[in-house]
Order: C-alpha cells, then structure tokens, then sequence
C-alpha cells in the first residue's frame, strides 16, 4: 500500500491506541493465571495478534467482545506446539521462554527481518536450565524450562529479561535473574514487574538483581493503558491525545521531555495531552531508553532552529530496519538534512522540507514519522510500503485524517 499526503495543519482530540507492550504481558499472564481473565484494550495490531495467536495454539482460549478480550487458559496445554510470530520481536522473546517453562515441544517461525535480530542470549541462558534449541529459524525447543540463577547483559534487549520475568514464576524452583549494566530500555522492564504485580506474581528488584518465587498468576479484569509510543506521533502533529497515564511506567512518556527540551510547550490535563511546536529549536537527546522515539523526534527536528544530536542510539540497527540509517534516509528524501553517526543521527533543521517520496523499509515507525513531517512540507509526500503501520497501529491513517490530514492510497 503507498500513500499520499498532501501537506495539511493538523488539530483536534484522538483517543491514544491501547498500550501494545502493556497488551502482549497482559494477554501473557492471563493465559497462565488461574481462570478467567477480562483484557480491556481499545485497539489491537498485527503484533498483538501474534502473540494471541501462539497463546491459542499453545490451547488458550481468546475471545474478541467489542473492546474486551476474555482469556481462559487450557485445563493442559499441550505437548507439541507450532506457534508464528510474525514480525513481532516481543511475541518471540516473550514465547520462547513461556512455552519452555510450560515444557511445550514448540517451533516457532518468524518473518521479515526478525529472523536476523538478536535472539541468541536469550536462547543461550535457557539452554542452561533445561532447554535444548537449535541454531537457526524455524527454531525447535524441547525440555522444561528450570529455575534457578540467570545472568544476561543489559545492552542487548530488555526483551529477554522480560521473557524470563514471564516465564520463571511458573517453574517450581525460585530464580534470580542477575543483569550485567548497562541496562538500557529499562522502563519495558519496568512495565513487565508492574504488570506481574497486578496479576499476583511475587518479584522483587535489587540493584539489576530481579528475584522471582514460584506462585500462580491471579484472573482478574484489567484495562490496558494509553500507549506513549504510539501517541508520540499524534502529539508530534498537534493533536490532543486522551487516555494517556500521566504516571505510566512506559518510558516513552519522555517524548514530553523530549519535546520541551526542544522548546515544545505542554498542556496537562487529566488523561488530556496537547503539545505546542510553533517556535523549536535544536537539543542533545540521550535515546539509550528510548530508542522508538527517534524517528519521530527526528521528524520534528527536521525543521527545528539549529542541530539536534541523538546518542546512545546504536541498538536502532537491529529493529524493524536499520532504523539509523532508514530515519536518516526518510529525512533526506523530504529535502531535510540529516546525517548518521557511529550510535545516532544528527539533523540539521530547516524552515520547511521539499516533500517528496519515502520508502517505509517496512519499519512502522518509519512510515508514521514521514507523516508527521509531511505537515511541514511544501508538496505532497509519497509512502511507499505505508501497511507497515499495521504491526503497532493499524487505524493511524484513519486518525491523520480525522485530524484534517489529507492521506489516501495511491
């Protein structure tokens, strides 16, 4: 799907889609709790799906009611499994270590560029308890996944401490998992223990060391929350965003932050979110907990009086696309100027941008930053490959145009 954009100000009130990290350890933990679970969340994604999608065939029952998702756990779950995980990196590292402490003979398959990311600490540290798993996609695991002591470096992904933070609860041992610093994108592991504890789990955290006792998960109805992430790209273009928690542990709940120290002005109210980018300039952005904000913060940066430097960057190569280098490249075929460095971007602002066409390196962020910068260019912006938004939020064009946007499918 290729979109076009003609340059249009936008304004008006959005409701902010639900939370998709908060929603993947949601749906995770009522799958292994005790009963039956209520999952209240306004808007799903093709990366939601996935992980609904290896929980039904690991023997979950998951139905859709409007807004509510009832989760009931299987009596057994089964010995054998064939779960995909499309392009979600959550779904995969969350599953692995799921399906091997509930002992399942699962393979997983993947798509996209996710066969390429990360994976092998994660893999590693489990073989060391129990799990036997090959090398290469479509991967194999077999064995029970066992408690105990777990040590894994904190540059890497936090999505391999919140695997094993899902899955150690339900091992009979108790476990201690030890995080070698630094430890970046610690917020993501904020928002599993804080998800954990709603459900009943019993973990503590002492300097990056996290101990998990054996216990069930407690059923329960539970409503998943605004999601920043997702919300940054509204705020960037003017909108007012509701439902957002002001005191939400998602870390990218900075991009208020960021967005002041670019002269950005912030109104609050209740759940009510607005921002004001009538007069930035340039700032020195620390990303190393929020690196899904950077193709946006680069977007708005693009016309922002002066240079914005973004570091500590560097683990932006291994998302959805090289995201360093396809933020970069987004910004210059708009006419902007932006340059990679060895772990950032630096962006020279300018009054306004040419406009022109964007490849979306199928990187959903990617795809929703050109359309935020695309309200400061002088001709229509091209998308092409724009149904990468679907992975994270597939009703963003609906909400630009609702806004006073101009996109259409070319």
């Amino acid at each position: 799907m290729n979109i076009k954009i003609n340059p249009l100000s936008l304004s008006g009130k959005v409701e902010a889609p639900a939370s998709k990290s908060v929603a993947h350890r949601m749906l995770i933990c009522a799958a292994l709790a005790k009963g039956k679970s209520i999952i209240r969340l306004n808007k799903t994604s093709d990366d939601i799906e996935a992980t609904a999608g290896c929980l039904r065939a690991l023997g979950v029952t998951i139905e859709k009611n409007g807004n509510e998702w009832t989760v009931c756990p299987p009596d057994v779950f089964p010995e054998k499994a064939d779960l995909d995980c499309g392009e979600s990196g959550s779904t995969l590292r969350f599953m692995l270590p799921v399906a091997a402490a509930l002992g399942v003979d699962a393979t997983f398959t993947v798509h996209g560029r996710l066969s390429s990311r990360p994976i092998a600490p994660l893999v590693e540290e489990m073989k060391r308890h129990g799990v036997k798993c090959n090398d290469e996609f479509p991967l194999h695991i077999s064995g029970r996944l066992t408690g105990g002591k777990f040590t894994i470096a904190g540059n890497i992904s936090s999505q391999f401490i919140t695997g094993l933070l899902l899955a150690l609860p339900i091992c009979e041992e108790e476990s201690e998992i030890e995080i070698i610093p630094p430890v970046e994108s610690k917020p993501y592991i904020d928002i599993t223990t804080s998800v954990l504890s709603d459900f009943g789990a019993d973990i503590t955290e002492n300097a990056n060391i996290y101990k998990i006792k054996h216990g069930s998960f407690k059923a329960g109805d539970y409503t998943v929350e605004g999601d920043w992430s997702n919300a940054a790209f509204l705020l960037a273009m003017g909108a007012e965003v509701s439902g957002l928690e002001l005191n939400s542990t998602q870390g990218d709940r900075k991009i208020l932050d960021v967005l002041r120290s670019l002269g950005g002005k912030i109104t609050e109210e209740n759940s009510l979110v607005r921002v004001s980018l009538s007069d930035i300039h340039g700032a020195e952005i620390d990303a190393s907990d929020i690196p899904d904000l950077v193709p946006v913060i680069c977007a708005v940066a693009a016309t922002a009086e002066g240079t914005t430097k973004i570091f500590n960057a560097g683990r932006l190569r291994l998302k959805e696309s090289d995201r360093i280098k396809s933020t970069v490249e987004m910004i210059v075929s708009l006419g902007g100027e932006a340059y990679e460095t060895d772990d950032g971007i630096t962006v020279n602002g300018k009054k306004t941008l040419t406009g022109g066409t964007v490849d979306s390196f199928n990187d959903h962020r990617i795809v929703m930053s050109a359309a935020v910068a695309s309200q400061k260019c002088e001709n229509c912006v091209i998308i092409n490959g724009a149904q990468a938004v679907n992975k994270s939020y597939p009703e963003f064009f609906e909400d630009f145009n609702s806004l006073g946007g101009d996109a259409n499918v070319m």
